[in-house]
């Protein structure tokens, strides 16, 4: 199979999810040698996911390793390049997919060993620790503004160009930040979907003892993040960045 932006956005959205639901299941599923390590464990463990899922990304064949929408959309309005929408999008819905199923492989006897469907669906999708749909909407909405106007600080001109390999570092390290400061609200999807995907695997797959998917709360994690980015490649093209 030829390297193209299609199947480097997909294989490396599916190492993000696989890493980053992976650490989310090693910290929640119950005789996982990592249960209860704790939300630094998760904040870091998704900061390596996206590091590595970018260079993955490019190995396999996408220039921009976006991984998220919401930065192929937030970019795509600071720029005017509408392009990119039609290819990279659904890479990372499929690839966000396939990291979940990855997920449930990964931990196959822990599920039914595990008592709590909440708990299992939290290694899938995200969830808001007050759930008031205004402020859970603010608050992925900004969230992902600082993700979109973060990484396009890092590849600004005014920061100049930046050694070989350094930018997915800084872009991991920027997810660590916002996941430390801002995530504790909602869990940080920051990614539509991050959170679309993981969603639609739990719903599918048969995980011993799951229970719904709520469904009624995704469409926060999944439009929100689009509008924090629009606004925020929007303040980014108003400023010439």
């Amino acid at each position: 199979m030829l390297s193209t932006s299609f199947t480097g956005e997909l294989i490396g959205t599916a190492v993000l999810i696989l890493l980053g639901n992976g650490v989310v299941a090693n910290n929640l599923l119950s005789y996982s040698k990592g249960q209860n390590s704790g939300w630094m464990t998760i904040t870091t463990g998704w900061a390596f996911a996206v590091t590595i899922g970018i260079f993955v990304s490019t190995a396999f064949g996408s220039p921009d390793a976006h991984l998220n929408p919401a930065i192929t959309v937030g970019l795509a309005f600071r720029s005017g390049d509408f392009s990119r929408l039609s290819t990279y999008i659904p890479a990372q819905l499929l690839g966000a997919f396939v990291g979940s199923v990855l997920v449930w492989v990964q931990y196959i006897p822990h599920w039914s060993r595990t008592p709590d469907a909440e708990t299992k669906l939290a290694c899938f999708s995200t969830s808001p620790a007050i759930r008031h749909n205004g402020a859970n909407f603010v608050s992925e909405a900004l969230a992902t503004a600082v993700l979109v106007i973060g990484a396009s600080a890092i590849g600004s001109k005014a920061v100049g160009t930046l050694p070989p390999g350094l930018g997915p570092f800084l872009v991991g390290g920027l997810v660590w930040g916002i996941g430390l400061s801002l995530g504790g609200s909602t869990g940080y999807a920051i990614n539509p979907v991050r959170d679309l995907g993981p969603r639609l695997a739990h719903a599918l797959l048969p995980i011993a003892g799951k229970g719904g998917s709520q469904w009624g709360y995704a469409w926060i994690p999944t439009i929100a993040p689009l509008v924090g980015a629009i606004l925020a490649g929007l303040l980014l093209k108003g400023f010439g960045i």
